[in-house]
């Protein structure tokens, strides 16, 4: 008896489910130091050092880490494309980057060292968005996510394209996320002009002591950051973990090879650390041709690694109106024609078209002038114009995304339908998971009134970026013609509260 009752226990152990391995081949780091910006006066000289101690750091705590240096657009998209390729599920993920960083339309995001910012659509094409970085490892499957982002700093970028706001913006992250900014919200500091910056020494300090959660790290790092700085510079911190996680796992500061599997997931808890203030004022709204997220819907390809949970939206807590009557059918002759908007004669003195056709007459095949150029006929409703420079674009180059996205955009405010679900299609075949070509198409989708494949492709949308407002907004349009009323005026509702301007930036593609 004696016997079969070790045998029976043996087995049900074996049966008891685990918890995904923490081991030091699930924890994987992209650790990035940009200083070599053209448009900045000189180099940043903490970036660099910066970087590289880190990513050694993270090395002695198990993490397999890959390093990059003033990268370029298309390096930090491999870059961050690599890291996404090795999550599985359960994996800890973790994102560092130091160098210029901007918020726009209530999103930071950060910069390669080759971004030409002249007007704001120009940052989410150039720029790398957060909360879609944050989105895509939850996607794949990261149980824990951690961004630590030393990209505060007075950048000279801003003051070319709208009213000065410095700083970065609240994150809007799944669940499982930890996230830290070397500054307060909207603050900028300056490079203190030594090898490293406080940020990182004080982080350094506080990962090398042995056995503190993350939280209380980070935590530690803030205070530290505080009192060095006597107060001129404040640490922000966001957190949605709902398990324990340490940078050094194990007792009296050892670094074994592996780590010990994690306690079952609790409830998933908010820890308001420093809680954000209410955001600014929303700035004028951006160019849509650049507008960043969607995500994938039933048209597009699916995504390597099975769906998590959504993220959570942003709710509004305050007693809604009575939802609005079902929106009607759009009038057309409410949308804007392929003729309307300004001339070329009339945009000519505009700086930035200016120096923009100087290039392109230099050089007729200058793609990148031809599609910024594009992007700025766009943004001055000269339809007909941004379509004709992104036909030139896409003769040079065939498989260019950014501008099949742009095209079909344009080609949806103007009407012509079906060439913008092809362009649409096109886009999201060379780049499944592309969310600015799927936020795109569900404008297509709705304005057609095709509006069950709208829902789908806002709702992967919200997936990856739940502060996409665009998105919310077009869902909560969509929800309404397709009967649920009270769920699409809590969509709206919500998009309204996070941007007021997004009524009249919808009424101006035509849809009301």
């Amino acid at each position: 008896m004696k016997i079969r009752f070790v045998f029976l226990l043996l087995l049900l152990v074996s049966l008891v489910p685990t918890a995904p391995s923490l081991a030091a081949g699930d924890r994987f780091a992209l650790v990035i130091g940009n200083a070599k910006y053209p448009d900045a006066d000189a180099p940043l000289k903490e970036p660099i050092n910066d970087a590289r101690d880190v990513a050694d750091e993270l090395k002695r705590d198990g993490f397999s880490v890959e390093v990059g240096e003033n990268l370029t657009g298309d390096a930090m998209r491999r870059a961050f494309d690599k890291l996404y390729g090795k999550i599985k599920p359960g994996s800890v993920a973790l994102v560092f980057f130091s160098g210029f960083g901007i918020q726009s339309a209530r999103q930071s995001y950060l910069l390669p060292v080759d971004a030409q910012i002249w007007t704001e659509s120009d940052v989410r094409r150039d720029g790398f968005s957060l909360e879609t970085v944050l989105g895509e490892l939850n996607s794949r499957g990261a149980g824990v996510k951690i961004a630590l982002i030393d990209a505060s700093r007075r950048n000279p970028f801003e003051r070319r394209f709208r009213s000065f706001s410095a700083g970065l913006t609240p994150v809007i992250a799944p669940n499982g996320t930890l996230v830290m900014y070397s500054a307060a919200l909207a603050s900028v500091v300056s490079d203190a002009g030594g090898d490293h910056s406080l940020f990182v020494q004080e982080l350094l300090k506080e990962i090398r002591v042995p056995d503190l959660m993350a939280e209380e790290t980070l935590n530690r790092t803030k205070m530290g950051v505080t009192r060095a700085s006597r107060g001129e510079q404040v640490p922000w911190i966001s957190s949605s973990l709902a398990e324990d996680f340490s940078f050094i796992p194990g007792a009296g500061g050892s670094r074994p090879a592996t780590t010990p599997p994690p306690a079952p997931p609790a409830a998933p808890a908010v820890v308001a650390n420093n809680p954000p203030p209410a955001p600014p004022a929303p700035p004028a709204p951006a160019p849509k041709p650049a507008d960043t997220a969607a995500a994938p819907a039933p048209a597009a390809p699916a995504a390597s690694a099975p769906a998590p949970p959504p993220a959570p939206k942003p709710q509004i807590e305050a007693a809604l109106p009575p939802p609005p009557p079902p929106v009607k059918p759009i009038d057309p002759g409410l949308a804007p024609s392929a003729d309307s908007g300004p001339s070329a004669a009339a945009l000519a003195d505009d700086p930035t078209i200016k120096g923009l056709t100087a290039k392109i007459a230099t050089n007729p095949d200058d793609v990148n002038a031809l599609y910024r150029r594009g992007q700025v006929y766009a943004s001055k409703g000269a339809y007909n114009l941004a379509i004709k420079d992104f036909d030139d674009t896409l003769r040079i180059n065939s498989k260019d995304v950014e501008a099949l996205n742009n095209r079909c955009w344009t080609r949806t405010v103007v009407g012509d339908l079906q060439g913008a679900l092809k362009d649409c299609n096109e886009a999201l075949r060379l780049r499944p998971n592309f969310v600015d070509a799927l936020d795109s198409r569900g404008l297509v989708n709705l304005k057609s009134g095709a509006v069950k494949n709208a829902i789908a492709d806002f709702d992967a949308a919200l997936k990856i970026n739940p502060r996409l407002t665009s998105s919310l907004y077009g869902r909560g349009l969509a929800k309404q013609r397709n009967g649920s009323a009270q769920e699409g005026a809590l969509d709206i509702a919500n998009a309204k509260a996070m941007d007021p301007n997004i009524v009249q930036e919808f009424a101006s593609y035509g849809v009301r």
